[in-house]
């Protein structure tokens, strides 16, 4: 199943979703919260679902798929999806399937104060993955849902506005103090065990700002009295002609077992005791060790910064006590919804996010970064995501006004796609998202801002 098949399978659900809540509980109003795992995150807005009540509804979405129910929609000029449900009329921005029929492979699970709608993973259509609740990434979600709420904010609309009233700078103030405040509770936290923690590991799928918050936490450690010494994993691969295979024969640089997994757990181990070591640095012209190494050793005060996809697989430094590390998640968990039933998918921010840096730094033309983007996913879903609840800490990079200023960018890389582009179809997509968001202008984004590392002009620029 395609991505793109998998998002439409997954549309339908949610509509048939819809008309069995309106059927089950008249004047509720459900909300499509956020993606958790393979599933969305969904609540009513006056009710909290016994597990009974979760199963039932379960019974009578699976009997609306058993039933073959048609699912009419109309495409509209602004492409989006005009879809009807039990006389009631939603817009989507994907197309659902024809008929519910098809639609066999679904589970809700009882996860207070909501439910979760799982769905079947792209790689994987004729199945439900078993279901672990994933504590911190829901805990992370909440925090900025309470956050949120606090503002009154809700829906893009709720932001449009204040761009609209020319209040957007009170609105980039307040999500970047939310971030500085996030990172500096964090720099507290290492501080607070500093007799212990000798190694902070970041990691977190592409575009989710990894490299300008380990700049910044770096900052407010230092400000903690630590000073952070920076190791790069890219420095370990191994020489090329020694790298795995993937299934078509081609270097697999993205697994784990590239890097020289022997020698980082030895210098990590030495180095957490006060011992000094000569660090490698790797040649990538050459696809192997450069002749000359560097000497070093972390003084009392220091403190190493690790960041790479994968800082948090247990398998990267197995022999180094766990309480001398402290892991932490970065990602863009973006939570304002189109509207009660449609949400912003976090992986298309982030795409949005790629497209632009990509261009801007890169010179990488829109459908280059489009082409890479289902072997990234992959890659996310292997390397990175399985290890997410090893953290110690999460940090939503997400910020409330970031589409809004990426919009006017990102919209003259994707109008540049023609029709005859395999990515067409997905450059409209992107636009469609895109238009429910009024562009702003970026000037004022403060320089060491996590979204200065796709828009450019970053204080943090070497």
């Amino acid at each position: 199943m395609s991505d793109y098949e998998n998002r439409r399978y997954r549309q339908s659900l949610i509509l048939g979703l819809i008309g069995v809540v309106k059927e089950l509980y008249p004047g509720e109003q459900l909300k499509i919260s956020h993606s958790i795992l393979d599933g969305v995150y969904c609540e009513l807005a006056d009710s909290v679902l016994s597990s009974r009540e979760v199963q039932n509804t379960e019974d009578h979405l699976r009997n609306w798929v058993l039933a073959d129910q048609p699912i009419p929609y109309e495409t509209g000029k602004d492409h989006l999806f005009h879809c009807s449900i039990d006389q009631q009329k939603i817009t989507t921005i994907y197309p659902p399937l024809d008929r519910s029929g098809s639609l066999k492979h679904f589970k809700l699970i009882h996860f207070l104060p909501g439910f979760i709608l799982l769905f079947p993973n792209v790689n994987h259509p004729e199945s439900i993955s078993p279901f672990i609740p994933p504590e911190k990434l829901s805990s992370t979600f909440s925090e900025t849902q309470r956050w949120l709420e606090n503002l009154h904010l809700s829906t893009v609309q709720d932001v449009n506005a204040i761009i609209t009233a020319k209040s957007s700078q009170d609105l980039i103030c307040l999500a970047e103090a939310l971030h500085e405040k996030k990172i500096s509770s964090i720099a507290d936290q290492i501080f607070e065990k500093r007799r212990n923690v000798r190694v902070i590991l970041i990691s977190g799928p592409t575009s989710s700002g990894k490299t300008t918050f380990a700049q910044r936490l770096s900052t407010q450690l230092r400000v903690n009295g630590l000073r952070p010494v920076a190791l790069s994993l890219d420095n370990y691969f191994l020489p090329r002609e020694e790298t795995p295979l993937d299934s078509s024969g081609q270097y697999d640089f993205e697994c784990l077992e590239a890097l020289d997994l022997p020698l980082l757990a030895t210098h990590l181990k030495s180095l957490s005791g006060g011992c000094e070591v000569e660090t490698p640095i790797f040649d990538f012209v050459c696809g192997g060790r450069g002749p000359t190494c560097k000497p070093m050793k972390l003084c009392s005060d220091e403190i190493l910064v690790v960041e790479g996809i994968h800082a948090l697989n247990p398998c990267l430094l197995p022999t180094l006590d766990r309480n001398q590390m402290f892991k932490i998640y970065v990602s863009d968990l973006f939570q304002l919804n189109i509207d009660t039933y449609t949400r912003v998918p976090t992986t298309e921010v982030r795409l949005i996010r790629r497209l632009v840096r990509d261009n801007k730094f890169r010179g990488s033309e829109p459908e280059r970064t489009l082409s890479q983007w289902g072997s990234v996913r992959r890659g996310e879903n292997n390397n990175i995501f399985p290890f997410q609840e090893e953290a110690d800490v999460m940090f939503n990079s997400s910020l409330l006004y970031e589409l809004n200023a990426l919009r006017p960018l990102a919209e003259q890389l994707l109008i540049s796609v023609t029709p005859e582009s395999p990515y067409y179809k997905t450059a409209i997509h992107l636009l469609t998202l895109l238009s429910f968001f009024n562009p702003m202008e970026s000037s004022t984004v403060p320089l060491n801002s996590i979204l200065r590392e796709f828009l450019g002009g970053s204080s943090y620029e070497k």
